[in-house]
């Protein structure tokens, strides 16, 4: 009994001090292999690793500048979104193995709460009032405003967009599962577009006096992340409402929150039941993704790989023959302002390409 006691010690010490070359890796620890670039086509197409500034952000005096305006939408006003906020605990703080946050029923992540959302309005000078004007919605307005504002002056001074309005809405607050922020970009329903309709977009024309045209094609939506899913979920839900949408970095994956039992992974149901089983809808789409985006190593199984998920979206929108173009931007990171200060400018000429400029 004493020898097999020394033997286990033995064998114990051993073990202890072999290299951690020997040692049995973790999953997480193992190599992966980042998503690769999609194939290059006449709508596919691969930019980078060096960027640089489009030269249509430099701001010129020469040219009518538009007005940059902002107001306060408040939650206890809201009908549609009256406001929550995500219950932080160890619920809110789970994660998967690869750091994704994990879905819990609605009322065990968040509660009641209020928000104050800044809405951004770009007016551009050759705005004629009394006419039915082109517009784009653009999520997260605070991110964008000031980057859209010199390009749109100089691009509508020469004819190469169309004299229209930006209304640039703020979320709700804070982001992903139990946020306001998350319930309004990640939902795949038509409540959001819902919202603008009947309360964005009336506060718009009461405070500045302006009117929109109710022509899809003259109505735009836009965003980067959950904001680019949310502007493809306007659209998509209400296409004799939008038919013009851009994307930065569009989170088609598994972000929803609550769940849906209809859309169980929510966005990557897009590309993976909903786009490819549903008759062709009449929407444009200019979209990007970085090479390095979010989880670019993650496997398929998390349903959270964001440069995955928008290569199928892609693969897709080609196969049911959609009118889209796809940028995969390489080095490049979650909507990487890099990116997005080069390629804006010709995303949304592209984008209103055919459309009437004044």
């Amino acid at each position: 009994m004493r020898n097999r006691k020394i033997l286990l010690l033995l064998v114990a010490s051993a073990l202890a001090i072999l290299p951690a070359r020997a040692q049995p890796a973790s999953d997480r620890a193992l190599p992966k292999v980042p998503t690769p670039a999609p194939a290059t086509d006449a709508a596919t197409s691969i930019i980078g690793p060096n960027y640089a500034d489009a030269t249509e952000y430099t701001v010129n005096p020469n040219v009518p500048q538009g007005d940059v305006r902002e107001f306060i939408l408040y939650s206890d006003d809201s009908k549609l979104y009256p406001g929550i906020v995500r219950i932080e605990g160890d619920l809110a703080n789970k994660r998967d193995a690869y750091g994704n946050r994990l879905p819990f029923p609605a009322d065990q992540l968040s509660k009641p709460g209020r928000y104050e959302r800044h809405v951004y309005v770009y007016i551009p000078k050759q705005y004629k009032p009394g006419t039915a004007a082109p517009f784009m919605v653009v999520q997260d307005g605070h991110s964008y405003i000031n980057r859209l504002a010199p390009v749109l002056d100089n691009m509508i001074a020469a004819h190469r967009l169309p004299a229209m309005i930006i209304i640039a809405p703020d979320s709700g607050g804070s982001d992903a599962q139990g946020s306001e922020r998350g319930l309004e970009y990640d939902t795949l329903s038509d409540r959001y577009s819902n919202w603008v309709e009947q309360e964005l977009l009336p506060a718009v024309s009461k405070n500045y006096g302006v009117t929109f045209t109710t022509d899809p094609e003259g109505r735009a939506t836009m965003g980067g992340s959950s904001g680019a899913i949310c502007a493809w979920t306007m659209a998509w839900y209400h296409p004799e409402r939008y038919h013009k949408v851009l994307s930065y970095s569009g989170t088609f994956v598994n972000q929803a929150s609550p769940q849906d039992t209809a859309t169980p992974r929510g966005g990557w149901e897009y590309h993976e039941t909903l786009i490819p089983k549903t008759a062709t809808k009449p929407i444009r789409i200019w979209m990007e993704v970085g090479e390095k985006d979010l989880h670019f190593d993650d496997p398929e199984k998390t349903w959270h790989n964001w440069p995955l998920a928008n290569n199928r979206m892609a693969a897709v929108l080609k196969k049911k023959g959609y009118d889209y173009r796809y940028v995969f931007a390489m080095d490049a990171h979650h909507v990487d302002p890099r990116v997005v200060k080069q390629t804006l400018p010709a995303a949304l000429e592209w984008l209103w390409r055919d459309y009437p400029k004044s």
